[in-house]
């Protein structure tokens, strides 16, 4: 397989765009994508676009990728529907990636995109309960805040969080999120009006958690050793991107009170396999935080600390914009906002900018002060009987 690089990389802003429809957004992120590359269109063989929910929100089905093409001005080039809830977009990357790899192509665009608000919110949250087993979830009233609200409250008992703890790393998304000019939310908040806000599910409050967004993120990838005849800018390599699906937890092998993180350890165990590094070597990180406390989760799958730890990282603020290991620079999902399909590759495109040393107010110094060479996103995408239906990580390089 050869090594495959990231040329260009596009984002629109997250937010709530009535007068925008899906060709919009996806048109926007193409062309900024193009634009940062420098590439001739003509020269982008194939597209794989990322969507979760348009089917259901737009009735637009079955050819979301060739709609939105067409409308950005492409012709006769392979275009492939990629579909896997908030993970939509990487598992896009990821294809586009191994076509890359193994010579079929060699320029290759990723798309991810969502068009979440319309003019009636019920068909919005509808959309949003189909991305699990809706034989054995639908209709007993599920919900995905619920589901988070129920992992924090385990984590709270077996490694002594803290609501507190919650609302200080909502917090510090928060600030990051003011600093990115392509968030949602771009207000600062503190940690006693976050705590302040009502209970939406206790332990989370509304400011701990995600809302809907429209938006789109696009990035251009070829193969490594011809990256240079497109760009001039600093050469970013997917050292690794993982996937892993429909984890069955062994509770046999478990004790009572155990928390399984194994659906999400497998593909970040995989990628750092696959990249030759370890998470002593990632030097910032992108973490899927549907609702903020879940970025804390995050840090023990992904092998930064212990749980046990997390109240003392915080207090010591290493996950902050000046720590050792910046977590969330862009804001999270719930400041940069969570448009599903469109949520992978805006982590992506944060970590390219952080990696490029181009993303202004929120710069990550990294160890030698002069940006970070090593980067990670951890992304995941629905829930079938409580595990995530696809987990990923990805790993950048510099």
């Amino acid at each position: 397989m050869r090594e495959v690089a990231i040329i260009g990389v596009g984002m629109t802003k997250f937010g709530k765009f009535l007068d925008k429809s899906i060709k919009d957004l996806g048109q926007e992120a193409i062309w900024k994508s193009i634009h940062d590359t420098g590439i001739d269109p003509k020269q982008i063989q194939a597209a794989y676009v990322g969507n979760g929910l348009a089917g259901v929100i737009t009735g637009q089905e079955g050819v979301r990728g060739q709609v939105i093409l067409r409308h950005a001005g492409f012709s006769d080039i392979a275009i492939v529907n990629v579909e896997g809830a908030c993970a939509s977009s990487t598992i896009a990357l990821r294809e586009g990636m191994i076509a890359v790899g193994a010579g079929v192509y060699d320029t290759v665009l990723c798309l991810g995109v969502e068009k979440m608000f319309c003019y009636d919110t019920s068909r919005t949250l509808f959309a949003l309960s189909t991305d699990t087993d809706i034989e054995t979830m639908g209709g007993i009233g599920f919900t995905f805040v619920a589901k988070y609200a129920m992992d924090m409250r385990k984590c709270m008992e077996k490694y002594g969080w803290t609501q507190e703890h919650f609302a200080i790393v909502a917090a510090k998304n928060k600030y990051n999120g003011s600093l990115n000019p392509f968030a949602q939310y771009q207000e600062p908040m503190t940690v006693e009006e976050i705590l302040n806000s009502r209970v939406v599910a206790y332990p989370l409050t509304l400011y701990m958690c995600s809302s809907p967004a429209d938006g789109a993120a696009a990035v251009i990838i070829c193969a490594r050793k011809s990256a240079h005849k497109y760009t001039s800018k600093p050469i970013i390599t997917i050292g690794a991107c993982e996937i892993s699906s429909i984890h069955l937890p062994n509770f046999q092998a478990k004790t009572p009170g155990d928390l399984d993180f194994e659906a999400y350890e497998l593909p970040v165990k995989a990628a750092y396999e696959k990249a030759g590094v370890g998470p002593q070597d990632i030097e910032v990180a992108e973490v899927h935080d549907a609702m903020s406390p879940a970025e804390l989760r995050g840090y023990i799958v992904l092998g930064f600390c212990k749980g046990e730890e997390i109240p003392a990282w915080l207090n010591q603020r290493k996950t902050f914009l000046r720590g050792d290991l910046p977590v969330n620079p862009s804001g999270g999902l719930a400041a940069r906002g969570h448009p599903v399909g469109a949520t992978g590759l805006a982590q992506i495109s944060e970590l390219v900018w952080q990696l490029r040393g181009e993303a202004g107010a929120r710069q990550v110094l990294g160890r030698t002060g002069k940006g970070p060479r090593i980067a990670l996103a951890q992304n995941a995408g629905g829930f079938i009987e409580g595990e995530p239906a696809v987990s990923m990580c990805t790993i950048l390089k510099r």
